[in-house]
């Protein structure tokens, strides 16, 4: 049997698809396919791997590089899976992918020296946010790359996407000579992001692919490319490593690297790490093409691309009407959208912001989140419906020194214990039963019962019962921010 490992990088933030992905919560965790399907990226990604066992290959647990702040979205995604165990490497801040996947290397060693194992895992790495569109073609091409590293010392396979148009906004790969017994082809180099025109020809060339971003490798083979190539990204990573600490908080296992040594491992990606720089280095790598329907949604346009069609190439969601438009975006997420006469448009609503866009200029929204940062908006990071390891709360409404939010507690979960300094909480249960500590008071309020919790008073609210509690409160104050805010206890290590 062959031992793989699959690895999710889990990081990025998806700044082209605001307003719809946020910092807090990024393009991976939502359903952006337009196959129909209610699974997020990030779901169908670890499905995806998962369908490659086989009688010769056997799947370890997964490991999931994600970003401390999303731990809680990645286990509520993973708990919607069946049968998927998984390992969560939480990175403290970012620092992209050759970084994250040197620590999910250098797990996979160590969970391998602990079994005694004679070879280290064959690691699979995919990021998080594509889509692929053929399953059958996908696992075949994977199943080629993991044959092709199986046996060969140091050898590393990538998967190259079989291109449809001159894209500038990818890198390409260059094959060369005939492929082999699996499939693969030898990779004779690696280029940036073509102008339209270069991309041209490298289209007609013929023996230009995609850079898809998804390698198979041993976890032994990365590390030693990369101390090879950039030992100080190797040192500093190991040095992470080492200063790394387990957590079980609310029960799950995470694994933290030291916080100030991760901060100090250079950022960089894996290709300019390490597989650009292989070609004819002691680190051979190979290429298996895939035509498989592969998109990353790096952009708008590109989940127009994907979406389902109507008579006019009109992709829409949620609540829309159209009439005499043509080729556009329309994505409505909490009321009706309507557009008139236009063509070529990306138009997408949430809650608190709209975009409109210009499909061809649609790479271009980074540059609206970058003001949205310069001005410290909180519309760049959260949405107004925010998520919480414990639920969801909705800010329906505020003005000067009041705010109303309407909050669900999952069953069984409960807030931290907490007080504030400057605000004061009027709750009312609308749903379910809920548990109060109100100082030293513990009380049950049922629906249509209500409480008051007094600016400075030590305070939780929690779900015991076996249904989803709701709730409003209305908080009045000076000051309403979110970070005045004192944890007490807190079940999920906040």
């Amino acid at each position: 049997m062959i031992s793989v490992t699959p690895v999710i990088l889990c990081g990025g933030s998806g700044t082209r698809l605001w307003p719809l992905s946020r910092s807090g919560f990024p393009k991976q965790f939502l359903a952006l396919s337009g196959d129909g399907s209610s699974q997020s990226l990030f779901q169908q990604a670890v499905e995806r791997i998962h369908a490659v066992a086989s009688e010769k290959v056997e799947l370890g647990s997964t490991l999931v590089v994600t970003n401390e702040d999303h731990r809680f979205l990645v286990l509520d995604q993973l708990r919607e899976l069946k049968d998927v165990g998984a390992t969560l490497l939480l990175e403290p801040v970012g620092r992209n992918t050759a970084p994250a996947l040197s620590m999910a290397a250098l797990y996979a060693q160590q969970l391998a020296q602990e079994k005694k194992q004679e070879q280290d895992s064959i690691l699979v790495i995919t990021p998080a946010d594509q889509t692929i569109q053929n399953q059958a073609a996908f696992t075949k091409a994977l199943q080629d790359c993991i044959e092709t590293v199986m046996d060969a010392e140091n050898m590393i396979a990538i998967l190259g996407i079989t291109p449809t148009a001159p894209e500038t906004g990818y890198g390409y790969i260059q094959r060369s000579g005939k492929k082999d017994q699996n499939n693969a082809y030898t990779v004779a180099r690696f280029v940036e992001k073509p102008d339209g025109a270069i991309a041209q020809t490298y289209l007609t060339e013929g023996s230009y692919l995609w850079n898809s971003g998804m390698f198979v490798l041993r976890a032994s083979t990365w590390l030693k490319a990369l101390k090879e190539f950039r030992s100080d990204i190797f040192d500093a990573s190991e040095k992470a490593w080492l200063s790394k600490f387990e957590d079980a908080s609310g029960g799950v296992g995470f694994i933290r690297p030291g916080k100030e040594e991760f901060k100090a491992i250079p950022s960089e990606s894996i290709d300019y790490a390490v597989i650009e720089k292989c070609p004819g280095s002691q680190f051979p790598i190979k290429m298996v093409e895939l035509d498989a329907g592969w998109n990353d949604l790096g952009a708008w346009d590109a989940v127009w691309q994907v979406g389902k069609k109507d008579q006019d190439s009109n992709v829409t969601a949620g609540d829309t009407l159209l009439t005499n438009s043509k080729s556009s975006l329309i994505f409505a997420s909490s009321r009706l959208v309507s557009a008139v006469g236009v063509e070529n448009l990306i138009i997408v609503e949430t809650a608190d912001a709209v975009l409109v866009a210009d499909r061809k200029n649609s790479q271009d929204v980074k540059n609206i989140v970058t003001q949205l940062e310069s001005q410290k908006r909180e519309e760049k990071n959260l949405h107004r419906k925010v998520v919480r390891p414990w639920g969801w709360y909705d800010s329906v409404d505020e003005g000067e020194r009041f705010k109303v939010k309407r909050i669900q507690v999952k069953s069984g979960a409960s807030l931290s214990l907490q007080m504030h300094h400057h605000r004061a909480e009027h709750w009312i249960v609308v749903k379910g039963v809920a548990e109060i500590t109100n100082g030293d008071q513990v009380i049950t309020l049922k629906e249509n019962q209500s409480t008051f919790i007094q600016q400075g008073q030590m305070h939780r609210l929690a779900n015991r019962g076996s249904e989803p509690l709701e709730i409003i409160e209305v908080q009045s104050g000076n000051y309403l921010g979110e970070d005045d805010i004192v944890r007490f206890r807190d079940e999920y290590g906040r």
